[in-house]
């Protein structure tokens, strides 16, 4: 199969000196995992340079093997870490930063899927710092409301979780125990259980959907009440990967940002290397502001 070009618009920025080094350093020291580094993220430097990270927990192995992610796949057997909470905790304090969003493999080897695990993992955080906003980016934990529940009850300030592509894609794109139908009942039922958190989704493009597709899944994440959604491009991480279709324009990723406020979305934010977390602490508090 013929491999596109990348063209013009897409220019990932190398981490350079300063946050980078230091953030990395303190991960270390924890033994922790980021997002930003397991699934090849193009904004790592910004994000961390900017006071916002993605700390990955529940360890760094997936149950599932998605066909876009470059985190390893394979078989935890039910390993935790008993410190790992208290090390995020620590590491937070450390890093300075004023916004983390935590996210995770999929752990479908643990009875609640590693619910519990987040929820310590907040109170850890609230606790040792109360002026960090916490934003967590949650598997579907088989849409499991008692799981649900205990993340919510910790109360993070954003809950979010992704539909990643459009309904007609999910089964190409996705592991076959995620679906399209179950992520979109996960957002709901945060909803049920706390109406006034906030909840977010993201989708990538140029995996072979139609505008009109997107706009689809856009309605129905407003449709169980999503307040925020980021829209990238979909990047190759392997050659294991599922290939990029197209790439998509930056004046189409601006078509979707005014449907996305259309809607009646919080915030949204859409571009060619935006990811889930990106800037995320800026885009929430542009959100409180009402901008």
């Amino acid at each position: 199969m013929q491999t596109l070009h990348k063209p013009e618009w897409i220019r990932v920025t190398l981490p350079g000196p300063g946050a980078y080094p230091k953030v990395r350093g303190i991960l270390r020291k924890y033994g922790l995992h980021t997002v930003c580094e397991e699934a090849l993220c193009p904004n790592l430097g910004e994000c961390w340079g900017g006071g916002t990270a993605t700390i990955m927990i529940l360890g760094d192995i997936c149950t599932r093997g998605c066909r876009f992610c470059a985190v390893k796949t394979g078989k935890p057997s039910g390993f935790l870490d008993a410190m790992e909470p208290e090390n995020v905790a620590r590491a937070v304090i450390e890093m300075g930063l004023k916004y983390i969003v935590l996210t995770s493999v999929c752990r479908d080897d643990l009875e609640d899927g590693g619910a519990g695990v987040y929820a310590e993992t907040i109170r850890k955080i609230k606790q040792t710092k109360p002026e960090v906003l916490v934003e967590v980016l949650i598997p579907d934990f088989n849409a499991d409301p008692e799981a649900l529940k205990k993340v919510v009850d910790a109360k993070p300030d954003v809950v979010a979780h992704n539909i990643e592509t459009v309904k007609r894609l999910t089964p190409l794109v996705r592991d076959p125990r995620a679906s399209y139908e179950k992520s979109l009942r996960v957002l709901q039922l945060v909803k049920q259980i706390s109406p006034t958190t906030y909840t977010k989704s993201s989708i990538m493009v140029g995996l072979g959907e139609s505008f009109e597709e997107v706009v689809e899944a856009l309605r129905d994440l407003r449709e169980v009440d999503v307040d925020f959604v980021t829209i990238g491009q979909y990047l190759r991480p392997t050659l294991n990967h599922l290939p990029v279709k197209e790439y998509v324009h930056p004046d189409v990723f601006k078509m979707y940002e005014r449907e996305c406020l259309a809607m009646g979305f919080k915030y949204a934010a859409c571009g060619p290397l935006v990811r889930s977390s990106y800037r995320a602490g800026e885009f929430y508090l542009m959100s409180m502001m009402g901008r």
